[in-house]
């Protein structure tokens, strides 16, 4: 009998065909590693939702097996969806220093105070069941953040996490490009490459280079300034805090994710902030507004984020002023621009001067484009390819991109969420999928909202709501009250009496042909009353409101 061949599986459960949620399963026999637990944020049709988690069923069914978590930074798509994941795996967690404060801030948020955080460092060896994970030191716009090198019994596999190639790095973010070279020279197997900016041809420009932008601008700018950019760019913050200093201008920072972020990343040793820098926002006043920055969140639009709030004049301490000077430094993601420029245009009806990533280089990306990812698979030089970390159209470039440094088109293995890649030494191949997709989270309930409560929440979004309310006599199933219609967002009804009494009379006529039919059950009665209201108000006015009708017994 033919011996069984033992295959290493890897298995992207969220992530691929998506800008989020990233999560990737390392399988071989009883051992199981997990890279990254991310989130990502609703589209327009999730109505009510506040964000998307991985559906880790397949976790769970093997959780004697995981042997712990490994995060590559401190990005919301990379740890995110943890705090989801714990409540229900009680697994290790490695991280480097300051990811692990992001996530320590989350776990406090969620009430998970027993979790084993472990805490890794570039250069270190982990050994988890099978695997020996070797830390490999990156750039991005995060500090700490890492690849790694999986030596699995099949081969080594290197995932990239997000990554650039920055050779003029904020704080010593230097990537290890050496260390790269030396595991490529021990053979590769497999290599799961970051795809964000495959797209874009040349280097992504130096976190340096937004640096001297800022200097220029707080430099010539007459009044006061404020700077939205995602609270976890910290080399960002640290360039707003370096070009404030530099102009004797004091800081403010408004934003609760703002606020956590730079404290986690002060205490850690990440931040170089001048004692006095940092101001309250009750002491502003005290300062004329050409020494004031203000440093905020909603760089991407969001209704609640303080710099929306200041835009539409709801900010409770900080209104802004016509020669104010609002920095967007960041790049809309994509599905985000209408939201972003509503907010830059409501700035402009203030009167404030908005300097947004197509007027200055005011943004930089975290992520490496063409030139640098040839650089890192010429490197690495693995013979499979799964490209990660993006839309479809990213994962497909990015493997086009590989068979143009040489590698077959039958090694690239374009996958989705929930493939199964399976390897031995020589071989690849996608040989079954198991269940993966979108949990949604709405206030405290995680996943009880499903494809039936969101089409509900579109038809009432769309359509709004009659209810018919009828009284009956429990002995003789006789109408005793009603039929009453209360309309929501259907029509004004004070408005519309004409149409709502031709309704209750086409109820009326319903509840009289069920009575001289003795039909006296509940759900005959309410599909009957349901369907004759429907064709009624179709034929009226062309709407489809969702009906629901309350019978009461007296």
């Amino acid at each position: 009998m033919a011996k069984k061949t033992n295959k290493l599986k890897i298995i992207p459960l969220g992530g691929l065909g998506e800008i989020g949620k990233n999560i990737t399963v390392f399988e071989y026999k009883d051992d199981i590693i997990v890279v990254d637990c991310g989130l990502t944020f609703p589209e327009d049709e999730m109505l009510g939702i506040d964000v998307v988690i991985p559906d880790i069923t397949y976790l769970i069914k093997n959780k004697e097996k995981i042997r712990g978590i490994i995060l590559t930074h401190g990005h919301e798509d990379h740890i995110g969806g943890l705090p989801y994941a714990l409540a229900k795996l009680d697994l290790p967690v490695y991280g480097t220093k300051l990811t692990l404060g992001l996530v320590e801030n989350k776990l406090k948020e969620h009430r998970l105070d027993k979790v084993n955080l472990i805490e890794i460092k570039a250069s270190d060896k982990i050994k988890l069941g099978c695997f020996t994970v070797e830390i490999i030191k990156t750039s991005h716009s995060i500090p700490d953040s890492v690849a790694l090198a999986i030596n699995t019994p099949v081969g080594i596999v290197v995932h990239t996490g997000d990554f650039k190639i920055d050779y003029t790095p904020i704080n010593d973010n230097l990537i290890d490009l050496h260390k790269f070279a030396e595991i490529g020279s021990k053979g590769v197997l497999v290599l799961l490459a970051d795809s964000t900016n495959v797209e874009r041809p040349g280097y992504t420009m130096s976190e340096k280079t937004v640096g001297d932008t800022f200097n220029d601008i707080f430099l010539k700018a007459p009044a006061r300034i404020i700077v939205a950019t995602f609270a976890s760019n910290v080399h960002r913050v640290q360039q707003v805090i370096d070009a404030a200093e530099l102009y004797n201008r004091k800081v403010i920072v408004s934003g609760r994710s703002m606020v956590n972020t730079i404290n986690v990343a002060y205490d850690l040793g990440y931040l170089r902030i001048k004692e006095g820098t940092l101001i309250d926002i009750n002491d502003m006043h005290k300062y004329p507004n050409n020494e004031i920055v203000i440093l905020t969140t909603g760089s991407q639009g969001e209704p609640m984020s303080a710099l929306s709030r200041m835009a539409f004049s709801e900010h409770r301490k900080i209104e802004l002023v016509p020669e104010d000077l609002v920095v967007i430094s960041a790049s809309p993601i994509p599905g985000n621009e209408k939201t972003v420029f509503r907010v830059i245009n409501k700035l402009m009806e203030i009167g404030a001067k908005v300097i947004y990533e197509s007027l200055a280089d005011v943004h930089v990306s975290g992520h490496a484009c063409q030139e640098e990812l040839k650089l890192i698979h010429t490197l690495l030089k693995p013979k499979f390819f799964i490209p990660v970390h993006g839309e479809y159209r990213h994962l497909k470039r990015h493997g086009e991109l590989a068979m143009e440094l040489g590698m077959p088109k039958e090694n690239i293995f374009i996958a989705s969420n929930g493939s199964v890649i399976e390897f031995t030494k020589n071989s690849g191949a996608i040989n079954q999928y198991v269940q993966s997709g979108n949990i949604l989270v709405d206030g405290l309930g995680i996943g009880d909202v499903g494809n039936i409560v969101l089409r509900d929440r579109k038809h009432l979004s769309e359509d709004g709501l009659i209810v018919v309310v009828v009284t009956m006599s429990k002995q003789e199933g006789k109408v005793i009250a009603g039929p009453d219609i209360i309309s929501r967002g259907f029509v004004y009804v004070r408005e519309s009496e004409d149409l709502m009494e031709e309704a209750r009379e086409v109820v009326r006529d319903v509840l009289f042909e069920c009575e001289k039919r003795n039909i006296t059950d509940w759900a005959t009665l309410k599909s009957s009353i349901r369907d004759a209201l429907r064709g009624f108000l179709y034929e009226k006015i062309k709407r489809n409101p969702m009906i629901l009708p309350i019978i009461m017994e007296v």
